[in-house]
């Protein structure tokens, strides 16, 4: 067991014993890779890793026990497939002490069959919850070596997105641009993640796929991407005009800027999440765009793309040193163009650290 493991299970009991949780069961997936460095292969078999107050057991599919062995020391239960998983759940519970747990926490993206095979084993009184007070309330605070990995893909990305910059021209597909954005993450190193690239009025829709609508002078386009390295993503929004800009343009563009500064203005550490998005919200609204800002202001961001905390009208989430998260109002008129701007932020004691260096100006792509 590594030092890193061993210091984020005790992190995880103390939460455990602060919400009196008696028993977390994670499944393959982002929350075992941030207990452990990793995650046995997932499909249909239960694998479960089971956290008790004192100690810790895989239930382990026969079949990957080997592969995984080499991985950690923690104890597991295998069961075969002639076999089933019953009776080897029953057994890795009452090795950790989690026959009764009183309260048992979830891991809220693991399967539905997983967790009726864990209910079912557990008695009916049994209080059930996902991880947010626990593990989901640790990974939002990111440490040192998490923000670094952050940090080396938002600089990636950057240069994902000027290399966008350089090869947009008019006459190119939507689906073109795309790929050269591809290219260069994978030239990185980096696995390319997602490519939305809007051109004209298909930039008013938030989640465009890229097309084999062409690029034209005078289009204003949205190009919001992201790779992952290392185990860490990036994300990140910004416009380009081909040419000259359309009629009303700047004037949107500055509006969106201007809520960017005021969501960035109100993300100090004690505030609660929802503070944030109405900084952003109102300066859109107080424009007189409010009905085409259509989504929340941000999501959280770690070993998953997105992930708590969420930065909309309604979270209750006070946000603390280390949390990492987006900001990213829009603008999107029907027919006409969107405009996005987004940085990734991590947030410290003063106030906000945006990962990218990228300014947030428009690029004018010149026209021959």
């Amino acid at each position: 067991m590594t030092e890193k493991t061993k210091q984020r299970l005790a992190a995880l009991r103390a939460r455990m014993h602060d919400t009196g949780t008696g028993l977390i069961a994670i499944a393959p997936g982002s929350h075992m890779d941030w207990v452990l460095g990793f995650h046995p292969h997932p499909d249909e078999r239960p694998c479960l890793l089971l956290i008790a107050p004192e100690r810790e057991a895989f239930l382990m599919p026969a079949l990957n026990a080997d592969g995984t062995r080499e991985f950690t020391d923690i104890a597991f239960y295998n069961w075969s497939d002639d076999q089933g998983p019953v009776n080897a759940l029953a057994d890795a519970l009452e090795g950790i002490g989690a026959k009764a747990p009183g309260r048992v926490a979830l891991d809220e993206t693991m399967r539905a069959d997983f967790a009726l095979l864990l209910l079912d084993a557990l008695p009916g009184d049994a209080a059930r919850d996902f991880t947010a007070e626990t593990l989901g309330a640790l990974r939002m605070r990111k440490d040192e070596s998490e923000y670094e990995k952050l940090k080396m893909n938002a600089g990636i990305a950057d240069g994902a997105m000027q290399a966008a910059f350089t090869k947009a021209r008019p006459g190119m597909t939507e689906k073109q641009l795309a790929a050269d954005i591809r290219a260069h993450f994978s030239s990185e190193g980096a696995s390319p993640a997602f490519w939305i690239v809007g051109a004209g009025g298909n930039g008013a829709f938030p989640h465009h796929s890229a097309s084999e609508r062409v690029i034209s002078e005078g289009d204003a386009v949205v190009i919001d991407i992201g790779g992952r390295k290392d185990g860490y993503p990036s994300d990140i929004t910004r416009m380009a005009v081909i040419g000259k800009a359309p009629e009303g343009y700047m004037e949107v563009h500055a509006i969106v800027e201007k809520a960017v500064q005021a969501a960035l203005a109100a993300a100090k550490p004690g505030v609660v999440a929802k503070t944030v998005d109405a900084a952003a919200r109102k300066v859109i609204s107080d424009a007189g765009y409010g009905e085409y800002f259509v989504h929340r202001t941000g999501h959280g961001m770690g070993i998953d793309g997105h992930e708590p905390p969420y930065i909309t009208a309604t979270s209750e989430t006070v946000l603390e040193e280390g949390m990492v998260f987006s900001i990213e109002p829009g603008i999107y008129l029907p027919g006409r163009f969107g405009i996005r701007l987004e940085d990734i932020v991590i947030l410290r004691k003063d106030g906000p650290e945006i990962l990218s260096s990228l300014p947030r100006d428009v690029m004018v792509v010149p026209v021959a």
